[in-house]
């Protein structure tokens, strides 16, 4: 009989591969986002030019006297968007970063409702709030059904993951595939939605209407090769080079003075209502 995959399991697994591909920086400084919180920002603000879906229907569901609690919020991107259509926003991080920088953004725009608790999900403890939100800041939490339990536990109605969906033709999971005999490279929506099943939970699921993301590009193939390694958590390994290489110049396109990657990412809107779950 064949086996039935653990996708809890499956989930740590990959959630551990990924961070070895940034132990040595992150051994180097403890905030990955160090230097960094105001880049993250400017390519927030660039896919932001346009309209999604997402946050079209996520600001479909709230009101003027609902609370909304934002897990790994970042520089305050959202939090920022959904504080003036509700009464109360707590944004939950554990950089301190992030959160200088999502401090400059609410004095900015002179926002009086979000409350700042810094700390990591599902360690930190807050009170209820009538929605629970997480935008791609789950991948760093080995145990998902925890993370998932503790969300429920602090939501009285909806909760909200917002995950990555990879092509599963991308330059990663070909990578996956050669790697480990399957496509998922790493953390994504396909693992967490059958994480979520294995829990009891029946969500429902919307994919955001932009279509796949802008492409990336690299200055080189050496710095393809590199962002490989790290995202496929072979960083301190040269063993795979040759085939992670083959694949870059099979893959990449010459344009404009850089390798553009393909298309290959889209974002998948996760949803359930916690009176509905087991």
């Amino acid at each position: 009989m064949e086996k039935i995959t653990d996708w809890a399991v499956f989930w740590r697994e990959l959630v551990e591969m990924r961070a070895r591909g940034f132990r040595e920086e992150t051994e180097k400084n403890s905030d990955h986002w160090t230097g960094r919180a105001h880049k993250f920002q400017e390519g927030v603000s660039r896919r932001w030019q346009q309209k999604d879906s997402s946050r079209e229907f996520i600001l479909s569901q709230t009101s003027a006297e609902s609370t909304l609690l934002d897990i790994g919020a970042g520089t305050g991107a959202w939090a920022l968007l959904l504080a003036p259509r509700v009464r109360r926003v707590t944004a939950i991080d554990p950089s301190d970063a992030m959160i200088a920088v999502m401090r400059e953004n609410i004095a900015r725009q002179n926002i009086q409702n979000i409350s700042i608790v810094k700390g990591s999900w599902p360690e930190v403890d807050v009170e209820q709030h009538d929605f629970s939100f997480c935008s791609h800041a789950m991948y760093g939490c080995p145990e998902l059904p925890a993370f998932i339990r503790k969300m429920e536990s602090c939501t009285r109605r909806t909760c909200f993951l917002l995950m990555r969906a990879p092509s599963l033709d991308s330059i990663q999971s070909e990578a996956s595939r050669y790697l480990w005999g399957h496509p998922l490279d790493g953390p994504n929506f396909v693992v967490a939605y059958n994480v979520l099943l294995q829990m009891g939970i029946y969500a429902n699921v919307s994919m955001e209407n932009t279509g796949l993301w802008a492409s990336r590009t690299s200055p080189s193939l050496e710095s393809a090769l590199t962002r490989l390694k790290r995202f496929m958590g072979f960083i301190d390994s040269s063993e795979h080079d040759s085939f992670f290489m083959d694949i870059l110049r099979r893959r990449l396109v010459w344009k404009d003075g850089s390798y553009a990657w393909p298309q290959e990412m889209r974002s998948a809107l996760i949803y359930w209502d916690v009176t509905n779950s087991i």
